[in-house]
């Protein structure tokens, strides 16, 4: 059985959605910011996201630069890039589908 936190092949969708609305983070503010909106119930570890986090850039759908924070250290943030907000929209549209026709089972009487 699944475990409630995992995130089930939708961690593109989640940080594509965090990154919309929230540019420039770092990879442990992206793994907070899931946590935080999702009440604690999602949780990212580090070794899933950062590898999602170099495909994603690979595939031209989020940009990273290096810069320096005023405490002088230097971190990798990320922005969304056009094509990524193309795939944002594709995924949330393919995942609102799925979650009602999940919800229509469910609701069967």
């Amino acid at each position: 059985m699944a475990k409630p936190d995992s995130l089930q092949g939708s961690l593109d969708l989640l940080v594509l959605k965090i990154l919309s609305r929230r540019p420039g983070l770092h990879g442990y503010a992206i793994m907070a910011a899931i946590q935080e909106i999702s009440r604690e119930v999602l949780r990212v570890e580090e070794g899933s996201l950062y590898p999602a986090l170099h495909r994603m850039e690979s595939e031209g759908w989020i940009q990273a630069e290096w810069v320096t924070k005023d405490s002088g250290r230097r971190a990798r943030i990320y922005r969304l890039t056009e094509q990524g907000g193309i795939q944002l929209a594709a995924s949330e549209s393919r995942w609102l589908a799925v979650a009602d026709a999940v919800g229509q089972v469910l609701r069967m009487a």
